[in-house]
């Protein structure tokens, strides 16, 4: 079995997805299997737990599966057997292969639906409804990649219907062509077990068709494909239409008395010949309808028509005889084969008293056995309408169109029971067959109405299905000129049948089904099919209106959260994105932060809540909330993040085994200080930043990695000190950045990425946002991304002045003075006498409280004036309440009074107490009431 073509120096074990050579079956199944977000190591299987041991499909497989596993002894070969909706029903094979499996969970009961794992060979059986090989590469997941799985339809003879599939799964490298024909040889002794597990009736009737088909050559003709169910010459290929219309022709000629023949014109200028046999068998009466293909071009002898086989050869469509083989079936009674195309195809065989309504319950029953399977894919609404209508066209309709409530829609709670009459309505879906994918009419995103007394407004109003007619002109005719989807139908009267969408108790919205002309008008039994199709299509549209709800309460709580602005400082410019998770992923905990400090210095927070949801961004609130209120303290990064670890580490109730939803949290936490140009960061399980340093090349910061919060225990935190040059740019980002789909994928990879974005020289920071942006996959993430950029600045030289002195009273005059004249050099003498006052009292208390160590001053000129006192000390300044009698104690209450903001920040060897002043030149500054000042410090207790 030849491989198909991989990309030039791929290998068997290559994870990369082929691009050349690849049929477009599979790249199709790729793409949704993508879309799907199918986790590509470690898929998410559902599993069946009731399945039925003694189920017909079972019993009629495992003698058969066993005699095809004892052919493949000593090879390591699994065989596996999937009922119609995809799930492992049976399974044997080479142990090795069966722990394979079960490493894989594809156990009895797990579903192999492209829905869940992706491309497959028995995903393909069951959509393409024939013999499908996926080699290798062509699979979705990366553990199949070295396996060659083979699978064909298991099919019930007398429906012809899918009723499953058998998966024979090899080593590619072992792989070979006999090994698809003996399981095509399998299934179809399956399906010869399957009429015999029939009943009597079936049996007996099959069994005396089969005779007569052995003796006259025919084939059987699958529906559901427009292909032989045995080998035989290749057939064309039969629209949906002209599949519905075989089959009620067929329906007919059965229930018929007397009738025996039948055309129907087909496309091409083709003609299908429909023939009815009789067939009896004792007691059992019935009969056997066949379909030959003749095509009506020429007048003489055409030569046979020809069709492209899957290899590439043309081959003819029938071989006419001259004269028709009779039938003589030994031992049945059967009618001789009429004269005509030995060539046939049977298309169905039934009994003439139930002939008719029998078919048509088992449409029925396909139909909602498939929309059990097709409706609801996604969480999307217009989507989940979509599907609706293309189960329904053209087995059921040959128009439809759905409509749903604005509210809905919007994601908003409907209103209980049925919709007002001049409720809000829009077109999400129409849909007549393949011609009308292109057509305009559909008018689909525009605003329905309809007005009172049509059968739409009496459906919406009632709450339950309606049948009626309706004319095209009556539909046609909006207030905006546009046409109705009925146009589709050409001109006249039409057949409609109105079903509400209705769950829960309210109805979202409308389904309109249209059949062409009068000719065949809905029944009552229609009508009770229709409701069911709407109630699954609800239920699947409720879900997606709910889903869509919680994720935008989500987002909306996730961006209320996160800064609406980054501040303005004069150390650093700053710019940042937040990319949303795709709606499939849901709305993640991902967060920045960007937070003024004393001392003109900025701390810059980066952290990643684990889960998604209303409740990771709910916590995601709580850690940047702790985290303001711990940078407030003016705390070293390593003791925030200690801190934070503390908080998350306590359980809500310790009497309570749970853990906090921030366990598992990471962090990076940075604080720049302008006037050193230095940055001292330290990260909790968090990815290190980024840095690009003017005419440099951008790399890493090697920083300490600590364990993510609440998984510390006793392990301390540590922090690391670098230099960064005025104009440094630093990138702190979270690890959906480095993340390929729901994986990581090559982090290296993505972090070279990453450094190239920074690399690129880029004077607007908004600009490297989006570049760094741009090299995520397309789409949506399907993680969270933060990022924050900041460019760091320097203080000038001339906007900082700083003194030491020694620990003696005498220097606080000193210092006055030296203020002064530094105040008068940068044109600040407004601020004289309270800056004076402060750097009394600060420099004071320094001395008298501060230990023997010198006393430090500094001054900090930018858009205010910030006064810094240093000590040996870790004392904690306070303001205290002091009594009338009390000769001290007011010092910090004049520092507070006469300055914008104070406050203390602790270094590994003292403190340092700082007061920010907001110069105002143009105000006078207000005269102090004394007396005012005074009353506050009233002792009369």
């Amino acid at each position: 079995m030849d491989p198909y073509p991989t990309p030039p120096g791929s290998g068997p074990g290559d994870r990369a997805q082929p691009v050349a050579g690849i049929r477009p079956e599979i790249l199709a199944s790729w793409e949704r299997s993508q879309s799907l977000g199918i986790d590509r190591e470690r898929p998410v299987l559902p599993v069946e737990s009731d399945l039925d041991p003694d189920s017909r499909l079972i019993r009629a497989a495992t003698p058969v599966l066993d005699r095809l596993r004892e052919r493949f002894s000593g090879v390591p070969v699994t065989v596996a057997l999937a009922d119609s909706r995809a799930n492992i029903v049976d399974r044997r094979g080479d142990p090795a292969g069966l722990e394979l499996m079960d490493a894989a969970s594809l156990v009895p009961g797990a579903n192999v639906d492209e829905r869940f794992m992706g491309t497959s060979s028995v995903s393909m059986v069951l959509s393409t409804r024939a013999p499908f090989v996926v080699v290798g590469h062509e699979h979705f997941l990366h553990d199949l990649k070295e396996l060659t799985c083979m699978a064909a339809p298991v099919r019930d003879p007398m429906s012809g219907t899918v009723r499953g599939a058998v998966n024979l799964s090899v080593p590619q490298v072992l792989a070979s062509p006999g090994m698809a024909l003996m399981l095509q040889n399998a299934t179809e002794l399956i399906g010869k077990r399957l009429l015999e597990l029939g009943t009597a009736r079936e049996l007996e009737l099959m069994r005396s068709f089969h005779r007569a088909r052995e003796l006259g050559g025919h084939a059987e003709l699958h529906l559901g494909s427009g292909e032989l169910y045995r080998p035989g010459g290749p057939t064309p290929r039969l629209t949906p239409q002209e599949q519905l219309t075989l089959l009620e022709r067929a329906v007919e000629l059965i229930s018929s008395a007397g009738e025996t023949f039948a055309e129907v014109p087909l496309a091409g200028s083709r003609v299908a010949v429909l023939r009815r046999r009789e067939l009896h068998h004792g007691d059992v009466e019935g009969a056997a309808v066949e379909v030959s293909f003749e095509d009506t071009r020429g007048t003489g002898a055409p030569g046979p028509a020809t069709v492209t086989a899957p290899d590439g050869r043309q081959v003819p469509l029938l071989d006419r005889p001259a004269v028709a083989a009779e039938v003589n079936a030994p031992g049945a009674t059967a009618e001789p084969h009429t004269a005509g195309p030995a060539d046939a195809w049977l298309l169905l065989v039934g009994e003439p008293g139930v002939g008719r309504l029998a078919a048509e319950a088992r449409g029925r029953l396909s139909l909602l056995n498939e929309a059990g399977v097709r409706l609801g894919t996604t969480l999307d609404m217009g989507r989940t309408a979509e599907e609706l209508a293309e189960i329904a066209v053209p087995r059921f309709a040959d128009l439809v169109v759905v409509d749903l409530a604005e509210c809905v829609l919007a994601g908003e709670e409907p209103p209980p029971g049925r919709l007002r009459p001049d409720v809000a309505l829009r077109r999400v879906a129409a849909w007549a067959g393949e011609d009308s994918r292109d057509t305009p009419a559909g008018g689909v995103g525009e605003p329905a109405c309809y007005p009172a007394g049509t059968p739409q407004a009496r459906c919406l109003e009632t709450g339950q299905p309606v049948t009626d007619s309706v004319l095209t002109a009556a539909l046609s005719g909006s207030p905006a000129g546009r046409a109705h989807p009925v146009d589709l139908l050409g001109e006249g009267v039409h057949s409609y049948l109105g079903a509400p969408l209705s769950a829960r108790g309210s109805v979202l919205g409308l389904a309109g089904f249209y059949r062409r002309g009068r000719t065949k008008p809905y029944e009552q039994d229609d009508l009770a099919l229709a409701g069911e199709l709407a109630a699954r299509a609800a239920i699947s549209v409720d879900n997606a209106r709910r889903y869509r709800r919680e994720h935008r309460a989500s987002l909306t709580l996730q961006r209320s959260l996160l800064p609406h602005a980054l501040p303005r400082l004069s150390g650093a410019e700053l710019a940042s994105r937040y990319l949303p998770a795709d709606a499939r992923a849901g709305v993640g905990g991902d967060w920045f932060d960007a937070i003024p400090l004393s001392g003109m210095r900025v701390a810059l927070v980066v952290g990643d809540v684990p889960g998604n949801g209303l409740q990771a961004a709910a916590t995601m609130g709580r850690l940047r909330t702790a985290v303001r209120t711990l940078a407030g303290l003016d705390l070293l990064p390593e003791e925030v993040l200690a801190h934070l670890d503390d908080l998350v580490s306590r359980t809500p109730d310790e009497s309570a085994d749970e853990q906090d939803p921030a366990t598992g949290a990471t962090c990076l936490y940075a604080v720049y200080d302008p006037v050193t140009c230095r940055c001292t960061a330290a990260r909790a399980g968090h990815p290190p930043p980024a840095v690009l340093t003017p005419g440099g090349q951008a790399r890493l910061i090697e920083l300490p990695n600590g364990p993510p919060l609440g998984l510390g225990g006793i392990q301390p935190y540590e922090s690391a000190t670098v230099d960064l040059p005025a104009g440094s740019l630093l990138a702190m980002y979270t690890d959906g950045l480095l993340k390929e789909d729901r994986g990581y994928g090559d982090t290296d990879v993505r972090t070279g990425r990453l450094l190239a974005s920074l690399s690129r020289g880029d004077p607007a920071l908004e600009d490297i946002c989006d570049r760094i942006a741009a090299t995520l996959p397309p789409g949506s993430p399907h993680d969270d991304v933060a990022l924050l950029l900041a460019r760091v600045h320097a203080l000038p030289e001339d906007r900082v002045a700083a003194w030491e002195f020694p620990s003696d009273p005498s220097v606080v005059a000193r210092a006055r003075a030296l203020t002064r004249a530094q105040l008068a050099a940068w044109g600040m003498s407004e601020l004289d006498f309270n800056t004076g006052l402060v750097v009394s009292e600060l420099i004071t208390n320094a001395v008298r409280y501060g230990g023997r160590g010198p006393v430090g001053l500094r001054l900090l000129r930018d858009n205010s004036l910030i006064c810094e006192v240093s000590d040996r000390s870790n004392s904690s300044p306070r303001i205290r309440r002091a009594a009338m009698t009390e000769e001290g104690g007011r010092g910090l209450f004049l520092v507070a009074q006469f300055t914008s903001s104070w406050g203390a920040r602790y270094m590994p060897q003292g403190k340092t107490v700082w007061a920010e002043q907001l110069p105002q030149p143009e105000q006078p500054s207000p005269k102090t009431d004394e007396q005012a000042l005074l009353a506050m410090f009233d002792d009369s207790d």
